[in-house]
């Protein structure tokens, strides 16, 4: 890499006339991979005067912070981090309020601004609450990126309107912006920016740019010397290097190990036996083997000898590896430790003695209904551990998906998946949304919409479909729409079949699943799977039969109440 992440800082905080300093800021600059996937995060919080205990929950706050965000998941995005990070500590703040003797006046308890700035690549995420401010200096101008949440009553009064720890429920503003070499940011509390002015902040910064410790230390004193009886926090950030990157030198990175050879069965190969292959492609080859030292079988993934030009293509080969790490999961493929050096560029993984799910529906043409509920449910089961770290297959097909000799179910092949978090790194290399195979990929990723959670759904909805079936809920008509329009135009073929015990309400489960419209699908797995076993209230009260039907007497009774009412307000209306 050329050119990494890099920043000046600049901090200072002094209680100024109060007793105590109810601020309290923290920074934290990781090394690398930490660096690159999660970023650099600059945080700053401010207790509240009304309340003698406010400076635990800055100091908390501020600390809990920078600890937690760097051991979120590596694939969720910056935005996810924070905001689940936050949240817990806002619920922690607010619960020690409530055990406490100002459980009855939460602007005395555990409650504070915060603010914080995460830079993660080229990008600088923004998440604020309270009246604490963020500034960027932009051409001897200060401009103001947050809000302050503060209610005024009347010119010299005025409350905070929002505040970390002073609800259940966080309420946390966010926005994000591409970065430029040399931007300045400037994190104050109201102690600071209440009592300096504009010029003299931009003014310092510029005279000490070598020092910017010092330009927070006159900054803080100028307010001070201004009259400020607040306590007084500044951070001054300096973006002094971004990451950039060449096509050439990530290619260099990826294939810093050699091509593996052509694999034979017999052949040893760094410490495997190689049995036989299993599966020849233009997209990958992928072999059975054997762990010489341990004796177990395992699978060995070597890149496509058609694709090793492609650095988009040996970039998600080894992003299959790396997505295998961070799931561990039973319905899920596992990958194999590596106790050896490792020579060649490859993967290997646990071997599954079994066959996928598309030679399974070939041998159970006609599966019973309970089956299938099971199969779909322990796929669903894997879907969510990738959902739950911001992750999407992308490619879920009955040929990605294995049953063993005991029928468990696991999902295999990674080379299409999502990773939410990684997506927020830039890369010379084009990144092109990832189509699936055409029969099982939803609609709007055929509009070059990126892939998500309902977009899986849909995919686990036509495999539901066809193992019930033995067809595809809209034929190959989806491959072809691709406008909004056209999509809107698609007819759901009925599962039900005159030959099959199939409930009707299923059919009506698997058709939301597979909507083409994303936003009339089920909001989680989870619905999904409980609406194959449960009829919805919807289905129920669209298919119940009228009151006549059910029970004629009382119909006719509740026409013949409604007649006499109708007959006495007319009688009362003429005497």
């Amino acid at each position: 890499m050329s050119n990494q992440l890099s920043i000046s800082i600049g901090q200072g905080s002094d209680k100024g006339r109060k007793e105590i300093n109810q601020d309290f800021h923290g920074a934290y600059i990781p090394k690398d991979p930490l660096l690159t996937s999660k970023g650099i995060a600059i945080s700053l919080a401010d207790g509240i005067s009304s309340s003698e205990v406010s400076q635990h929950a800055s100091e908390v706050s501020i600390k809990s912070f920078l600890e937690d965000y760097y051991c979120t998941p590596e694939s969720w995005t910056v935005k996810t981090s924070v905001q689940r990070v936050l949240k817990a500590t806002n619920s922690w703040l607010y619960l020690q309020t409530r055990n406490s003797p100002y459980r009855y006046a939460p602007d005395r308890g555990y409650v504070c601004t915060f603010t914080t700035l995460v830079i993660k690549s080229n990008t600088a995420h923004i998440f604020h609450v309270g009246d604490t401010r963020i500034y960027r200096l932009t051409k001897n101008n200060l401009e103001q990126l947050t809000e302050d949440h503060r209610l005024w009553v009347s010119k010299e009064k005025s409350y905070l309107r929002r505040a970390l720890g002073m609800k259940d429920q966080l309420e946390l503003d966010y926005r994000s912006f591409t970065l430029e070499v040399g931007d300045v940011f400037i994190l104050a509390t109201d102690g600071v920016y209440e009592h300096t002015d504009d010029k003299f902040i931009i003014d310092t910064i510029c005279t000490h740019s070598g020092d910017l410790d010092k330009a927070a230390s006159l900054i803080i004193k100028d307010a001070f010397q201004q009259g400020s009886t607040d306590n007084l926090s500044i951070q001054i950030v300096r973006v002094d290097q971004l990451p950039s990157q060449n096509v050439e030198e990530v290619y260099q990175q990826l294939t810093a190990l050699p091509f593996p050879p052509e694999l034979k069965p017999r052949m040893l190969f760094d410490g495997y036996e190689i049995i036989r292959d299993l599966r020849i492609s233009h997209r990958s080859h992928i072999y059975l083997a054997v762990d010489i030292e341990t004796k177990e079988q395992v699978v060995i993934k070597i890149p496509s000898i058609d694709l090793r030009d492609h650095p988009e293509y040996l970039e998600h080969f080894l992003m299959e590896e790396w997505v295998a790490r961070r799931i561990n999961h039973a319905h899920v493929l596992k990958p194999c430790l590596q106790t050896r050096k490792r020579n060649y560029l490859y993967i290997v993984t646990e071997f599954i003695k079994g066959q996928t799910l598309k030679q399974w529906m070939i041998d159970h043409s006609e599966p019973d209904v309970e089956t299938v509920r099971s199969i779909i449910e322990q796929i669903a089961t894997g879907l969510r551990a990738f959902h739950r770290q911001e992750m999407f297959h992308q490619d879920l097909k009955p040929d990605n998906i294995m049953i063993d000799s005991m029928g468990v179910i696991k999902i295999i092949d990674f080379g299409s998946v999502r990773v939410a978090g990684l997506m927020e790194v830039t890369t010379p290399i084009e990144q092109q949304n990832i189509l699936g195979t055409a029969p099982y990929t939803a609609p709007e990723c055929f509009l070059g919409e990126a892939g998500s959670k309902h977009s899986d759904l849909f995919s686990l909805g036509v495999i539901c479909y066809q193992m019930l079936s033995g067809k595809l809920p809209y034929g190959t008509q989806v491959a072809k729409s691709r406008t909004k329009v056209a999509q809107r135009r698609l007819k759901y073929r009925s599962v039900l079949d005159e030959n099959r015990e199939i409930p009707t309400w299923i059919d009506e489960a698997i058709k939301k699943a597979v909507n083409p419209d994303p936003y009339k699908r089920y909001d989680t797995l989870s619905e999904f799977i409980y609406a194959l076993r449960h009829p919805s209230k919807v289905f129920l009260s669209k298919t119940r039969p009228p009151l006549m039907e059910r029970n004629p007497v009382a119909f006719w009774q509740c026409v013949s109440l409604i007649l006499t009412l109708i007959i006495i307000a007319l009688l009362a209306r003429h005497p």
